[in-house]
């Protein structure tokens, strides 16, 4: 059995000024993407896979339209090369926005189903911060997504869509999907899966994979830094019958609703003031607003300036990417002293603040792109990056010769902290800062939302109901 594999993955502020280009894309393609590590669970007697495309970036903006229409042709040549086919898997994420376009990813979707054509069953595996639409619904015959925030069961939720699609070819049944939206959006700060009452509703969906008829149960928590008619939460399921489907959807529906006014901040949080008033150590502090895995432009100064206003030392900043400042580093080499700006590369309304510095360490893996330096200015290190990458794993400074247990204070762009950061934290801090990400969600402009949607709107009634793919009516 032929089974074809791509996809594209990444997630887009439409608050943000900062278009992504093709070069802000990982690109697999071919052979390479059957020999990652990302898509290395691809194996099954009998089953014969067909390696596409697929494109993964760190999120941002909106995708440019070149940018995506350059992808997309792409996936769909080698797709069209690769009939004919059994099945088709596509590992997405949910939340991509391309300028000037609604719903990229049922454009996607829809492309490839015009290709592959309706008798060929096609699964898909999302990121529960996706946002979900009829069009996509109607597309595809399988669904799964991620169970965790942060997200530690990526590998998981692909195997999932993934072994559904092989059973099915397999057994020569054909699932089907339902899905309810709920009419709430909240960040994943908010409702990370490692607190109540998140952590209860995902526990949850065990029990109903469990029941006759469902195969997997998954809500959808949305992204609410877009912008955009589909943005909203959802639950979808998977199933094999769809009474017990159209039940199952209602159902976990209507326990996120009912549940909404319980979502809070797992971390503590406050102004980048009050976070900045707390004595302990190490204090690890999410500079919030301007996370780049949430969307974020991650070239923002505002807490470094902060920080030289109260003559702050032994803290620790990681990072803001700014391509002129590393590029000034390497000229200078290390141990030389420069006076310049930093921030505001990317999104020129980001603060940025005129330091003088001396160069620690260089980091040069080869391309200019993923170029970094190490620099430290009035008792404050600083990792400068060439371009937007979080800094969330203990590997992303031991490259760069730093302790993250051993300062004071370290600064982070980022929301709930990563698994690998947290337990070292002593507290862990969220600043509400700004950006384009910013947790203040209720002061975001809601120019193009269906309304009413909660906590935008609070007055109003919801009752779930179910629609099914029109493939599985």
């Amino acid at each position: 059995m032929r089974i074809a594999v791509g996809g594209i993955h990444t997630e887009c502020s439409t608050y943000s000024p900062v278009l992504m280009t093709v070069e802000d894309f990982r690109v697999l393609r071919g052979e390479d993407l059957l020999n990652s590590d990302y898509f290395g669970f691809l194996s099954a007697e009998g089953i014969d896979h067909l390696p596409l495309l697929h494109a993964r970036a760190v999120p941002g903006g909106p995708v440019s339209r070149p940018a995506y229409d350059a992808l997309k042709s792409e996936f769909l040549e080698r797709l069209k090369a690769a009939l004919p086919l059994d099945g088709l898997y596509l590992a997405m994420h949910g939340a991509i926005k391309v300028d000037g376009m609604d719903d990229a990813e049922g454009d996607w979707i829809s492309a490839a189903r015009a290709i592959v054509g309706a008798s060929c069953p096609l699964a898909v595996s999302y990121d529960l911060h996706g946002n979900v639409s009829q069009r996509i619904i109607d597309q595809i015959d399988i669904f799964a997504a991620y169970r965790t925030a942060p997200h530690i069961d990526t590998r998981e939720t692909m195997m999932r869509s993934w072994s559904m699609l092989v059973e099915a070819l397999r057994s020569g049944t054909r699932p089907g999907v339902a899905w309810a939206r709920v009419p709430l959006l909240l960040p994943g700060e908010r409702t990370s899966t490692e607190d109540e009452p998140a952590a209860g509703l995902y526990r949850g969906l065990a029990d109903i994979n469990r029941r006759p008829g469902i195969l997997d149960a998954n809500l959808m928590v949305g992204y609410v830094w877009a912008d955009e008619p589909r943005a909203t939460a959802c639950a979808v399921v998977t199933g094999a019958d769809k009474e017990a489907a159209t039940k199952a959807v209602e159902e976990i529906a209507a326990s996120y609703w009912f549940n909404r006014e319980e979502f809070r901040f797992g971390s503590i949080s406050g102004s980048l003031a009050q976070m900045l008033g707390i004595a302990a150590a190490p204090v690890i502090l999410a500079d919030s607003g301007d996370n780049p895995t949430g969307g974020g432009v991650g070239d923002r100064a505002d807490v470094l300036i902060a920080l030289i206003e109260r003559g702050w030392r032994d803290a620790l900043i990681a990072g803001i990417a700014d391509r002129p400042a590393v590029d000034a580093c390497f000229a200078a080499g290390t141990g030389g002293i420069l006076k310049f700006r930093v921030g505001g590369s990317l999104d020129t309304s980001s603060p940025s603040a005129e330091i003088e510095a001396k160069v620690v360490r260089l980091d040069d893996p080869g391309p200019a792109t993923e170029r970094q330096a190490v620099v430290e200015a009035a008792g404050i290190e600083i990792v400068l990056s060439a371009r937007r990458r979080p800094y969330h794993n203990i590997e992303d400074f031991t490259r760069l010769g730093l302790d993250p247990r051993g300062v004071r204070l370290l600064i982070v762009k980022s929301g709930y902290l990563s698994p690998e950061l947290a337990p070292i934290a002593n507290p862990s801090l969220m600043a509400l800062t700004d950006g384009v990400v910013n947790q203040e969600i209720e002061k975001l402009a809601s120019l193009r939302r269906e309304r009413p949607i909660f906590p935008f709107d609070r007055d109003f009634e919801f009752r779930p109901s179910a629609r099914l793919s029109a493939r599985w009516i």
